[in-house]
């Protein structure tokens, strides 16, 4: 069942999509077309490659490869699963695994829509939005059906900055493959165009329609649940993943999300342990930096040695995800200009430029803004913070990131105003300590 059409304008403004760069099913059709599968591997229904049945996953396909090694559909799901892999669990150590393993199924068959759509996932996992885009394309040429491929152009345009076109690829999507991974990404859609009640509706008929079990609806209600915690609304973000979690109790995402609204009512020991164990499990920059900001916020005995470490993992990660071919500039800026030292923070801002050089988006232009702030160019920065906010996306880091460059513009009334706006969209927002 497709979602209702939004009423009023039909061009969309978009922007990145923080949860699911490669969270849509792997459904292939091959050159017999979209309706006859060459393989039964190749075919993997919505939430198999996800949370707790995705090792279980990849090790079934790995001894049916070794049974099989002609499979082509089998060998593009599992360079999938190895992305989803990379993604979650934080291992970019992952991406050439499915690099290899996805050249094996396009060697096998070159027009395989299911190795294509692979190629798109890894591409984008990787921050190569223009590749992604060109496979995605290619993917939907063979099979127009393709759920991966629909999803993945989906994301690509995103991340371009390229909403409008983003947009009218979600409703082509949501008419030719109604379901998991096309409504989450309507939700995202429609939340960064400022409607997070369109958003919050498109995620309950995701639950209601697709999500009724397992990884699918781990998936969506983390994702209501990340939807609840940006608007300060920790207590319904707890219950939502506290869903997920009943449904996949290893689901890294719904762990973080839990964390981080333990961390929003103020419960810092909570959430501290919770994060720990994220990290533990997926060392990855957004929880790293979380968990740091939280040992300074408590501020104990050593705890700020403890925050330099997460801090000293996030270059750790950038250094690792780079050497396997990830695109590491936004995450290394978002997490330098707050926590780096003064040669990170420069290293922040040049990796944002260079960033912004590729792809105008919000969280672009947030973290440019913000990067050219730090560094004593406030006038600079002022017009990337505007763009930042300019589609009406609700994140609150986005609005005190204006508030302080207006102020530091000269304009004082402005920055009163988006400082108030970050406080009443999430009163546990607490940016970290500005020490310069």
């Amino acid at each position: 069942m497709a979602l209702p059409r939004p009423v009023g304008r039909s061009v969309v403004a978009a922007v990145a999509l923080a949860l699911a760069i490669t969270g849509g099913a792997v459904v292939a059709g091959g050159e017999d077309g979209p309706d006859r599968s060459p393989s039964s591997s190749a075919a993997v229904a919505p939430g198999a490659l996800r949370g707790a049945d995705l090792d279980r996953g990849v090790e079934s396909l790995q001894a049916h490869l070794r049974d099989q090694p002609e499979d082509f559909g089998g060998w593009a799901t599992l360079g999938t699963a190895y992305v989803e892999q990379a993604r979650t669990r934080g291992d970019p150590s992952r991406y050439r695994e499915a690099e290899r393993a996805l050249d094996r199924s396009l060697k096998l068959r070159p027009r395989n829509d299911a190795g294509l759509a692979g190629r798109a996932a890894l591409a984008a996992a990787r921050h190569d939005f223009a590749g992604a885009l060109r496979h995605a394309r290619a993917a939907l040429k063979v099979n127009p059906y393709s759920e991966g491929a629909l999803a993945s152009r989906i994301d690509a345009l995103v991340e371009l900055g390229r909403y409008g076109a983003a947009a009218r690829a979600a409703d082509e999507a949501d008419a030719r493959r109604p379901g998991v991974p096309v409504f989450t990404r309507y939700a995202y859609v429609r939340e960064l165009r400022g409607d997070v009640a369109g958003a919050r509706r498109a995620l309950t008929q995701a639950v209601g329609t697709g999500a009724k079990a397992g990884g699918d609806l781990a998936y969506v209600t983390t994702a209501l649940g990340q939807l609840a915690g940006r608007q300060g609304a920790y207590g319904e973000a707890l219950k939502q993943c506290g869903t997920a979690l009943r449904a996949d109790a290893t689901y890294l995402p719904a762990m973080e999300c839990r964390a981080r609204a333990w961390a929003g009512r103020g419960e810092t020991e909570r959430a501290i342990g919770a994060l720990r164990d994220v990290v533990a499990r997926a060392p990855l920059p957004g929880p790293l930096v979380a968990l740091g900001e939280l040992y300074e916020a408590r501020g104990g005995p050593g705890d700020k040695a403890k925050a330099r470490e997460q801090y000293a993992l996030v270059s750790a990660w950038v250094s690792l995800a780079r050497a396997n071919g990830v695109n590491a500039d936004l995450d290394a800026a978002v997490a330098l200009t707050d926590h780096g030292d003064r040669d990170e923070r420069r290293a922040a801002l040049r990796a944002a430029e260079a960033e912004w050089g590729r792809r105008h988006t919000v969280h672009t232009a947030d973290a440019l803004a913000w990067a050219l702030h730090v560094d004593g160019r406030s006038e600079e920065a002022l017009p990337y913070a505007r763009k930042a906010t300019a589609t009406g996306f609700k994140e609150a880091s986005f609005l005190y990131h204006r508030g302080v460059i207006e102020g530091a513009a000269g304009n004082a009334a402005a920055a009163r105003r988006w400082l108030s706006a970050a406080r009443d969209l999430n009163p546990g927002f607490v940016p970290p300590a500005e020490e310069r």
